[in-house]
């Protein structure tokens, strides 16, 4: 039997996947527990011909998809939150394939061993998952990030996602104001400004004047995945790949539309 300390490694990241996939910190954070509580009363175990991280998510990923299709009522310490009907089109499993290939990094053999199905269905549903985000989910984006090379290769990135990025910002400051002046419809924040403050703080006063979904970006996800205090509920590691930020921006709009599309 697979012990703890095989699988602990690895409980950062499906936090990660978890708060993406349901669109929240509290609801994602909950499926995971009905994970381990799962896996410690021996409810269910880990496949143990796959490795432990494989194992893992194919653990969570059942718990998951049976609420998530409906096959049964579940509850975890908070009420799960449906995400707005009219998106509701993208339907969870292309959105699941999504993330585990293009943020988690497995590949389309391994995603098919986790969910279920044949490599060529997984490819299918990534596919389907990337028309739907690129057709229905174009916003107005503002880019927090002090190292300039980042943020145009950022702003490159989303630009070719259909979405039009309002301002870019360096500094706490700065953010600040340009997220008052245009009110974008999604944040991408660098965690640390270096001497322009801290992305988390220019992030925290804008969420004081208005509601906007914000993904963070860093070096050390694992750091703000430990459980233990208000955590971000998207995150992007660095360096990231334009599949990841594709990905991560498209669950992250599932979960919050725009109120506007991009002009």
């Amino acid at each position: 039997m697979l012990s703890s300390q095989a699988i602990a490694p690895y409980l950062p990241y499906l936090r990660r996947y978890a708060r993406a996939l349901t669109g929240s910190q509290d609801n994602g954070d909950a499926f995971v527990r009905a994970a381990l509580r799962a896996l410690v009363s021996k409810e269910a175990r880990l496949d143990e011909s796959l490795p432990p991280r494989h194992g893992l998510y194919k653990l969570f990923h059942g718990i998951w998809s049976a609420a998530a299709e409906g096959q049964r009522n579940w509850q975890g310490d908070g009420e799960l939150q449906s995400p707005d009907q009219r998106l509701m089109a993208l339907s969870a499993r292309p959105r699941a394939v999504l993330l585990l290939t293009a943020v988690e990094g497995f590949s389309l053999a391994e995603t098919g061993a986790i969910i279920g199905a044949h490599p060529s269905e997984v490819e299918a549903s990534v596919l389907e998952a990337q028309r739907a985000i690129e057709r229905d989910l174009a916003c107005r984006v503002l880019i927090i990030e002090d190292e300039p090379i980042i943020a145009l290769d950022l702003e490159s990135l989303v630009t070719e996602l259909n979405h039009t990025v309002v301002a870019s910002a360096a500094t706490r400051d700065q953010a600040v104001r340009a997220a008052l002046a245009h009110k974008p419809g999604l944040i991408l924040a660098d965690i640390n400004l270096g001497e322009g403050g801290s992305g988390i703080d220019a992030v925290n006063d804008i969420l004081s004047s208005f509601e906007v979904p914000v993904i963070f970006i860093t070096a050390y996800p694992e750091k703000l995945l430990t459980g233990e205090r208000p955590e971000p509920t998207y995150l992007i590691a660095k360096p990231f790949l334009p599949e990841t930020v594709q990905a991560t921006v498209g669950q992250a709009l599932f979960f919050h539309p725009p109120r506007r599309r991009a002009a």
